[in-house]
């Protein structure tokens, strides 16, 4: 058990797959839950679902590409439970499937601007709350392609890639402000972003890794629950996959 007792945790894309099983662990641990997502129906879906079991939480909607957006999402978390300790940045999309020249110029910027703009959006104003407390944990859902590379997904593997960097930037420059920032590389986990594949793809993607399965949403939301936790205290701007032995294959 890891004490999150009053500790409040903000987790974008917080209706579905990784982000759902975040908040959901998160809340069981003790943390009051800001469930950010697109669709404010699902969101309230799992703040509803904390609450039924006697947690916190609420729902706010937010697209993590609009910094106005975020920043409003940030400060009513702040006005409804009172504090920001804990941000679990996992919002994203996949984009094109498409080699590098035939990617087109708006679904580049798209995919961009949602993965990689939008985690710097919510760092930028995750970073002042968590600052009015003496510090926090940041958690930025990166992925196994922040670390290689993989065919016909230019923009996706930029923008995790940057998303790494800007991790390991982020926690350099606050690390003596008590704000710890990490981020966690899933494999390919079966998520309702995996789901858009074809079901005679996943296959031969889950024989990419060392297990010869798919992750499981609940897996990667067990490594964002310990570094939020103050046993994680000694841990900043490092990278952890959670891959099934993707990488080493």
């Amino acid at each position: 058990m890891l004490n999150l007792t009053n500790k409040v945790a903000f987790v974008t894309g917080g209706a579905s797959g990784i982000g759902e099983a975040s908040a959901l662990m998160l809340a069981r641990q003790g943390a009051k839950v800001a469930v950010v997502d697109l669709k404010i129906e699902a969101a309230q879906k799992i703040a509803d679902a904390i609450k039924a079991t006697g947690g916190e939480a609420i729902a706010l909607v937010a697209d993590v590409s609009d910094p106005k957006e975020v920043e409003n999402a940030v400060a009513n978390t702040v006005l409804h439970l009172g504090r920001l300790d804990i941000a679990v940045n996992n919002a994203g999309i996949g984009g094109e499937q498409a080699p590098t020249a035939d990617q087109s110029i708006e679904g580049w910027r798209k995919v961009i601007s949602v993965n990689l703009d939008g985690v710097f959006f919510c760092s930028k104003f995750e970073i002042p709350a968590m600052l009015k407390n003496g510090g926090g944990s940041i958690i930025n859902i990166a992925s196994i392609l922040g670390q290689v590379a993989f065919a016909n997904s230019s923009g996706y593997v930029a923008a995790k890639h940057g998303v790494v960097g800007l991790t390991q930037t982020t926690a350099v420059e606050y690390a003596t402000q008590g704000i710890r920032v990490n981020s966690v590389g899933p494999g390919f986990i079966s998520t309702p972003l995996l789901g858009a594949l074809p079901k005679e793809a996943l296959g031969p993607i889950a024989a990419l890794h060392a297990m010869k399965r798919l992750g499981k949403s609940e897996e990667v939301a067990a490594l964002v629950t310990f570094l939020a936790s103050d046993e994680a205290s000694f841990i900043t701007g490092n990278y952890y996959p959670v891959d099934g032995g993707y990488l080493s294959v």
